[in-house]
């Protein structure tokens, strides 16, 4: 996922960090702001709903092609 988000909006991201954690911890974080915790959403992110919450924060306008399709929404 790290090299996905540097290869979509690299220019645009200055890094991408993994810090290693315990008890399963699985956020993505822009600054401060998280966009995405495991724990809370019950799940991992697909992919493009990952870019497009990344994008949305530091490349509002910036088109991501197939990534801008609908998500599909997990069932529950």
């Amino acid at each position: 996922m790290a090299q996905e988000l540097l290869t979509t909006l690299g220019d645009d991201i200055g890094e991408v960090a993994l810090i290693p954690g315990h008890s399963a911890v699985f956020q993505v974080m822009v600054d401060d702001e998280i966009v995405w915790d495991r724990k809370t959403e019950g799940r991992f992110p697909e992919m493009k709903e990952l870019k497009q919450l990344v994008r949305n924060i530091v490349a509002p306008g910036l088109k991501l092609g197939h990534s801008d399709s609908q998500v599909k929404s997990a069932q529950v």
